[in-house]
């Protein structure tokens, strides 16, 4: 597919427009960042991914099962030798 877009002005940064179908074939929307990159003369746009942004309940779930962990952990560590162990 092949468009044409036109350098212009706007306040005080310089812009083109990206055609609808051209933003479609990319994924991409309104507010998406591009990484741009001049290859060849060519520039070319690539979305780039966004970071997932995890909820407090997420990023804690599985706390209590490492808390577990931890406690039994800790009892072996307070436990007395029983063979040949080097503290």
């Amino acid at each position: 597919m092949s468009n044409t877009a036109k350098i212009r002005r706007q306040g005080g940064a310089t812009v083109f427009s990206i055609p609808p179908a051209l933003l479609k074939m990319l994924g991409a929307d309104v507010g998406t960042e591009l990484a741009l990159v001049v290859d060849n003369g060519a520039l070319i746009a690539t979305p780039l991914k966004t970071k997932k942004r995890y909820t407090l309940a997420e990023l804690l779930e599985g706390a209590d099962e490492m808390v577990a962990l931890n406690k039994q952990a800790a009892a072996w560590e307070a436990g007395d030798p029983v063979g040949n162990e080097v503290l």
